[in-house]
């Protein structure tokens, strides 16, 4: 709808005196998304995502040394093209040894090296005026003047907040200032397996103490948690613990897809007591029940991408409102196309979802704060002092 509204007022517009701030409230929203690893696309899958996702992919014809190879979705022209103006970028590098292929060392100094290796390329791109980082109220409100602005989308860079998933890069809790200092503002603890700090959501078990400690530290810092990853014991003595601001980056419903991977109706619930957004994520296997990795196909499965709204108005209805879902896509989080909806060709389709929501019932209003305002409501909150 929003795309046929801009065309209807630009078809029958005469084009003289044509009103500037109609033609912005006709364009789709903007879109925020809560999880997007890029730096780990650009540094260990060696993709320059300044070019087009075609592009990338034809790069990579004939390559099999890591999963999703030629079937990439995720890189800045196709934000620009969804209105992904704003986003969450991750540095990635864990301890978990032999968990992963990838972003997994063999000690916490190693881990530390390759984050400070992706904030290098963060900052890089930054001098080349494809990315923004938003480290305060300021910054944040400058992100929003750009992308609100009648400048043309293929020319703004990417703002972005920076986030570490998964702790086990910070060497000792006394460390954690250094990285805030660096601007790092949310944090997961915990990944896959047993991380350093808490135990991932594929095994049982609470906080250690240094886990608890660090999210202490968290706190004082004013820190955003999120929630995402952690086992379920894990999760409920980080709640006990953490007084500040959470999030859930990129999380599905339990309820819909039983897998411990995903939030349970009382975990959810959890979060929208506290404030919390959960964002929706793309990856086949959380959105849709059944799913076994290597062997389902979306083809097979016929998994599109409306599948994703289920999760969305299941999180609304616990909710009672729609102020506590987001987006969250964790596109290129180590897969491709091979793992997501058959009808998603690359990350601009995301911004499909809005009228995938307004066709279910969803105001306009509503819609926006799904789509990128409840994440920026609860970051504005949580960042009263900065």
């Amino acid at each position: 709808m929003w795309l046929s509204l801009l065309f209807l007022f630009t078809a029958f517009s005469d084009g003289a005196g044509e009103d500037q701030t109609l033609v912005s409230l006709m364009r789709p929203p903007l879109i925020f998304d809560c999880h997007l690893d890029l730096s780990l696309n650009a540094l260990e899958y060696n993709r320059d995502l300044r070019l087009p996702v075609a592009e990338l992919r034809r790069r990579e014809l004939g390559m099999t040394d890591l999963k999703g190879r030629e079937k990439g979705t995720t890189a800045f022209p196709e934000m620009r093209a969804a209105r992904m103006g704003l986003c969450v970028a991750t540095q990635l590098a864990g301890c978990m040894v032999g968990a992963r292929p990838i972003a997994n060392w063999m000690s916490p100094h190693q881990a530390w090296a390759q984050t400070q290796g992706q904030l290098a390329w963060y900052r890089a791109m930054e001098e080349d005026g494809q990315m923004r980082q938003i480290k305060n109220r300021t910054d944040l409100d400058s992100a929003l003047a750009l992308w609100e602005s009648d400048a043309p989308d293929g020319s703004k860079p990417i703002c972005y907040i920076l986030s570490l998933e998964g702790a086990d890069s910070i060497r000792s809790v006394g460390h954690l200032e250094q990285a805030w200092e660096q601007g790092l503002r949310a944090m997961g603890p915990a990944h896959y397996g047993v991380c350093r700090y808490a135990f991932g959501h594929d095994q049982v078990g609470g906080l250690p103490a240094a886990g608890k400690e660090l999210i202490q530290e968290m706190d004082r810092l004013g820190m955003i948690l999120d929630v995402t990853h952690l086992s379920d014991g894990c999760f409920w003595d980080a709640l006990d613990v953490f007084q500040g601001t959470l999030w859930a980056s990129h999380s599905n419903c339990r309820s819909l897809v039983p897998d411990p991977r995903q939030f349970s109706d009382e975990q959810l619930r959890a979060i929208i007591q506290r404030g919390g957004v959960i964002g929706a994520a793309l990856d086949a296997w959380m959105m849709i029940p059944g799913w076994v990795r290597g062997q389902t196909t979306p083809e097979s499965s016929g998994l599109k991408l409306e599948a994703i709204v289920d999760h969305i108005d299941h999180v609304c209805q616990l909710a009672g409102n729609a102020l506590h879902a987001g987006i969250g896509t964790d596109l290129d989080g180590g897969y491709g196309t091979e793992q997501t909806p058959h009808d998603l060709n690359s990350i601009s389709d995301v911004a499909r979802i809005a009228g995938m929501l307004e066709g279910r019932g969803y105001s306009q209003t509503d819609v926006e704060g799904i789509m990128s305002r409840n994440y920026i409501h609860l970051i504005r909150s949580a960042w009263k002092a900065l």
